[in-house]
């Protein structure tokens, strides 16, 4: 069967499509399967920390994420209860490196980015309105059948990068168990119009506390904001509005209007890929791992995946390195998952919903204090995105993001 082209990717969404920019640039003819008909703009990831920010630079992205988007120069900690503030000034690690912020940007919005630098690459393709149903490999090559506008379709690549979420296709094709668990809490996303800064708030907010604790963060310079809460797995979605409504009432810090402009509900997990490799095909990004999104964690996780995988990939198709480069990534990506953002999500997760021992809460509550007060403790703290960086593995030295 002829070849379609070097690579097909599995999921237009911003892992996707992050890996065949940088697979474009590199030479290499890509073609992006994507089930939905464009980018969809739902309530989903909004923050980037500086990890990944080097990384967006190379592909030519950061100037635009800026642009669009703004920057988060700190965290702050909403203790519901007393109304006492704890800030986290991300500062505290400029010496370290050139881009000590977050940044605040929509998912669609940065795939709307990274679309348009795309469309400069005749080597990729995009087929929208494609779900993809089976692929099968073999020492050549990788055959992915699909249905386009409810047509069967056929394609041929050497290599398979499955970017198709937590519910992958491309991982249960290659049979890859997903360990990890569940949690009995779902999030609601929502994003409304409402003057949040007018009463001293900042751009980015975690409200603490075990019955109103939310992620509460400004998503766009128009003054769309995010605000995130969670609650039982197992109750209807009927009346979901007026919990909203109900939770709004509780939290904002003040009686204007509001605008509610668009809300999701879904379940949240902390899973992982038993590995990230099976022969031609490689998994990125929530098809690989699935995090509760507390601390931000997840896109960025999949960012800092691509970052490595592409040029490894892109290495690899070169015959530059040899292909023994993509079980180390499968290595290096899951143990960063499993052994640092993971873990420090449900922690997060823990503090910021669930602080309901009286005793843990004084402790955690002292603890953070402490860092917000001591530049050292405070570097450390957020020098976690360091650890969530794995090696370039096809460069002497350095990370890759």
């Amino acid at each position: 069967m002829k070849k379609d082209s070097s690579v097909v990717i599995v999921g237009a969404g911003p892992v996707g499509m992050i890996n065949a920019l940088g697979l474009a640039r590199a030479g290499v003819d890509v073609t992006v399967l994507e089930t939905h008909p464009g980018i969809v703009p739902e309530p989903r990831a909004m923050t980037y920390h500086w990890t990944v920010h080097e990384g967006m630079k190379r592909l030519g992205l950061l100037d635009d994420m800026l642009t669009e988007g703004f920057k988060v120069p700190e965290m702050c900690y909403r203790i519901f209860a007393t109304g006492e503030v704890i800030r986290f000034n991300i500062g505290a690690i400029a010496d370290y490196t050139p881009y000590p912020y977050a940044i605040s940007l929509g998912q669609d919005q940065l795939e709307g980015i990274v679309l348009r630098h795309l469309a400069d690459y005749p080597n990729v393709q995009i087929h929208w309105n494609t779900t993809m149903t089976d692929l099968v490999q073999d020492e050549h090559g990788v055959t992915v059948t699909a249905e386009r506008d409810g047509q069967p379709v056929t394609y041929r690549a050497d290599w398979v990068i499955g970017a198709d979420g937590g519910r992958s296709r491309v991982r249960k094709a290659i049979g890859v168990e997903f360990l990890g668990m569940t949690w009995p809490q779902r999030f609601v996303a929502t994003n409304v119009v409402y003057d949040f800064e007018k009463y001293g708030w900042g751009v980015a907010n975690y409200l603490v506390d075990p019955k109103y604790g939310a992620v509460i963060a400004k998503v766009t310079r128009s003054g769309i904001w995010r605000v995130t809460f969670s609650e039982d797995a197992s109750g209807t979605l009927e009346g979901i509005e007026d919990r909203i409504r109900a939770f709004y009432a509780k939290v904002f810090p003040g009686p204007e209007p509001y605008e509610i402009k668009l809300y999701s509900v879904y379940n949240m997990h902390q899973r992982w890929a038993e590995r990230f490799r099976v022969g031609r095909v490689l998994l990125a990004g929530d098809a690989a791992h699935l995090t509760n999104p507390t601390n931000g964690f997840g896109l960025v996780s999949g960012m800092l995946d691509s970052q490595v995988l592409y040029e490894a990939l892109a290495a690899v198709i070169k015959g530059e390195v040899d292909d023994s480069v993509l079980d180390q990534y499968s290595r290096d990506r899951r143990r960063a998952f499993e052994e640092v953002a993971s873990p420090s999500s449900v922690e997060t997760k823990r503090f910021v919903f669930h602080s309901d021992d009286p005793e843990r809460f004084k402790a955690d509550l002292e603890r953070m204090r402490r860092i917000a007060n001591d530049p050292e403790l405070l570097r450390q703290q957020l020098m976690i995105g360091h650890r969530m960086q794995t090696p370039s593995l096809v460069k002497p030295s350095g990370l890759a993001a």
